[in-house]
């Protein structure tokens, strides 16, 4: 476990929780400048990379004075990640910053002794970023979302709106290791529910019609939706086609609703265009021990 007390760390957004180690005085006085690995799934520009380079500053974090940035970015080709990371590590970063469930492992993969903070990750646990929220140990620690806790109560509000159900579509990107944990917490949540779910994997652009077509071709009566990044990239497909089926659906991010979507029952991930100060909203998760925040919890509804 890297050695940092409460008070060393900076809380950078308020619920999403990415954080830079701070330094002893003495030792920022005397020009010391710090190397920050950020790695993500998504392209350029990110909300969450933004927000954390705006805090830094506020905190006297300048780039190029006492800080440079060392960004990765997969650019929506999660097999990227493991190369991405492993170059991060060979750059001698001091600390590593992951954006997203993929992004966490591929860095703790890579490294067991550089300190990585990870933020938008829907189970740690579950996804084997970490050991226990409680006691993260190791090299990693950074927030939960509670997603996969969840993803039996959000089946659950979809049966209350729509109580005559029997089947239930969910619309998944099936290469996402904390997706996967989600998809089978809803299955579980289903079984006791006497709830039929078929599953229906997507991960990129060519796949989405057969996604569709599959949704019709079963005569679902309801769509769930797990978000990540890359089902939240294209909300609006998604969207417009329940819309344009007259199928009730249920979706993990409020962004869904701005889109057009019924509800939502989730923490809210921000889209590529929301701007920094969203991340201050974001919602119902949770930071292991090592972290403080200055946001309260909700549960977007």
């Amino acid at each position: 476990m890297f050695n940092m007390r409460r008070r060393d760390l900076i809380t950078l957004l308020g619920g999403a929780a990415a954080a830079w180690p701070l330094v002893a005085r003495a030792q920022r006085a005397a020009g010391r400048i710090w190397r920050l690995g950020v790695l993500s799934p998504a392209a350029p520009p990110d909300p969450l990379v933004e927000a954390i380079r705006q805090r830094l500053r506020e905190l006297g974090y300048i780039e190029g004075r006492n800080i440079v940035f060392e960004y990765r970015w997969a650019e929506g080709k999660l097999d990227r990640l493991t190369d991405l990371a492993r170059d991060l590590v060979g750059s001698k970063v001091d600390v590593i910053t992951t954006l997203s469930t993929p992004a966490a492992l591929a860095a703790r993969n890579a490294t067991t002794t550089i300190p990585i903070v990870f933020t938008a990750v829907g189970d740690p646990v579950g996804s084997g970023v970490v050991p226990s929220l409680a006691r993260p140990g190791g090299n990693a620690t950074g927030t939960s979302l509670f997603a996969t806790e969840l993803s039996g109560k959000r089946l659950e509000v979809l049966r209350e709106i729509v109580p005559d159900i029997s089947r239930v579509a969910m619309f998944w990107n099936d290469t996402n290791p904390s997706m996967v944990l989600r998809a089978q917490e809803t299955q579980a949540a289903a079984t006791k529910l006497g709830v039929i779910v078929q599953s229906i994997g997507v991960h990129d652009l060519i796949a989405f019609d057969g996604a569709f077509a599959a949704i019709e071709t079963s005569r679902a009566d309801a769509l769930l939706t797990l978000v990540d990044p890359f089902t939240l990239e294209h909300r609006k497909r998604i969207v417009d086609f329940a819309a344009q089926r007259h199928v009730p659906a249920i979706y993990e991010a409020r962004e869904f609703v701005a889109a057009g979507g019924l509800v939502t029952g989730q923490a809210s991930l921000p889209a590529s265009d929301a701007p920094p100060n969203t991340w201050t909203r974001y919602s119902r998760v949770r930071s292991l021990p090592i972290f403080r925040s200055n946001s309260p919890s909700s549960l977007s509804c």
